[in-house]
């Protein structure tokens, strides 16, 4: 919401804004789309329910439009949102969420990126799911992320939470964590400062391809 002027922004929010606690549902998966979602305060976690697992999707920041099928006539919730923090968010029907977008060409190009890399990220995840090795899952995460930041060679710092990298991963957080503990036994990567840091990408790009070679073994 950057790209709209404060008084803009302090009206929308007095007509559309809406606060949920921590913890709270913000939708629920099959629940009827009405709304258009724009984060503005604190974190959410979007999932999904496969097979009676529930899979963390996306972790959203503030900035982030969130719910966006709603733009869809009839449609219903293809995931659940919970807040992960206290959050405040505009709650926009179709129409005022297509005002906004022709009054401000800004806040319309930023709303495609997002959508451009939320695309890119499902393709990561299915990629991930694809892979049956857990740490597969984690190095191949990690080094895409270490890509998102310019880094292809060298060291990297990422800054991602066990729950954003359980999602980008397609893996719950347990295994997550014991991956990680893996990696950092083996010095590949270390935690500093709540990031993960890499200090060399090509001996963990070497590891992706070594694990990938001793699955094809198994089988």
């Amino acid at each position: 919401m950057s790209d709209i002027s404060p008084n803009e922004r302090d009206r929308l929010l007095e007509h559309f804004g809406r606060r949920y606690a921590n913890g709270e549902v913000i939708f629920r998966e099959g629940d009827s789309a009405r709304e258009v979602f724009m984060l503005q305060e604190g974190r959410v976690r979007v999932a999904k329910r496969v097979r009676n697992v529930e899979r963390s999707m996306h972790i959203l920041k503030p900035g982030d439009l969130f719910g966006e099928v709603a733009l869809v006539p009839a449609s219903l919730r293809n995931g659940s949102a919970f807040a992960l923090s206290d959050v405040v968010v505009l709650a926009l029907d179709p129409d005022t969420f297509t005002q906004l977008l022709s009054g401000s060409p800004a806040v319309a190009t930023r709303l495609v990126q997002q959508l451009v890399r939320r695309l890119r990220d499902s393709e990561d995840q299915l990629e991930n799911v694809l892979l049956r090795d857990p740490t597969s899952k984690v190095v191949n995460t990690l080094l895409k992320l270490a890509a998102e930041t310019g880094r292809t060679s060298g060291g990297a710092q990422i800054a991602v939470s066990p729950l954003e990298l359980s999602a980008r991963a397609s893996l719950d957080v347990d295994a997550v964590k014991r991956a990680v503990l893996q990696l950092r036994e083996l010095q590949y990567i270390r935690i500093a400062e709540e990031k993960v840091a890499i200090d060399d990408i090509d001996a963990l790009r070497r590891l992706y391809t070594l694990l990938g070679m001793q699955e094809q073994v198994r089988g």
